[in-house]
């Protein structure tokens, strides 16, 4: 096992923040360098002292966590990233994984468990839930083809991507926030998806967000 690892906490709860920088403290060999509360703190911090280890919140207010799991393994592939939710993330266990995420685990889990989880990312393993470890299917998955969305659809998924609100994303592109719930509903009807996180989520792997990207950059 390595004797020393940096690491970094990523959430905007304070409370939580705090507990789970003391619960990596107890780990011998585990310095926690700095908290952070957005993706975008985050990855100053990991520039700054290149951790071993990213505890990282899954929804955060500035982006979501794959997003900047993306950003930290095309700059630092060798980072651990373990992502750290209160929200249910069966859905994209495959995807995070793919991104190359070290682990997945509640934040109900107990401190036990959070401390060997980190124990074996320390020694080059991981360690997944049962029913996680069960409804893998990396070897067999084939992605899906993109959806093909409009370019309405496009602006309102973008829009949502940054935080905004069904209210303001009418006033943006001039509509009833009744047409702005249609339009959501025919978009996850297209994404094959029940929730706003699962839209979002399958947005971030399709093609119109890579090109979204790219306009920005």
């Amino acid at each position: 096992m390595n004797t020393e690892m940096k690491a970094i906490v990523v959430d905007d709860h304070p409370l939580i923040a705090m507990a789970t920088k003391s619960i990596l403290e107890q780990i011998q060999g585990v310095s926690v360098m700095g908290i952070a509360k957005t993706g975008t703190e985050c990855l100053e911090l990991v520039e700054q002292h290149k951790p071993g280890l990213v505890m990282l919140d899954y929804h955060l207010p500035d982006q979501f966590g794959s997003g900047v799991v993306k950003q930290i393994k095309m700059r630092y592939p060798g980072i651990h990233v373990v992502i750290f939710t209160g929200i249910d993330v069966a859905d994209m266990y495959n995807h995070l994984i793919e991104l190359g995420v070290s682990g997945i685990i509640s934040k109900e889990s107990s401190e036990s468990v959070i401390q060997n989880m980190v124990r074996c990312i320390m020694d080059n393993c991981t360690m997944l839930p049962l029913p996680l470890y069960r409804n893998m299917r990396l070897m067999t998955s084939t992605p899906l083809p993109d959806a093909a969305l409009t370019k309405d659809e496009v602006r309102i998924m973008s829009m949502l991507m940054r935080g905004a609100t069904h209210e303001q994303i009418a006033q943006e592109i001039y509509v009833s926030k009744r047409s702005v719930d249609n339009y959501l509903k025919k978009i996850y009807e297209k994404l094959g998806v029940k929730s706003r996180v699962q839209a979002l989520e399958k947005f971030v792997q399709s093609k119109y967000y890579n090109e979204m990207d790219r306009s920005e950059a």
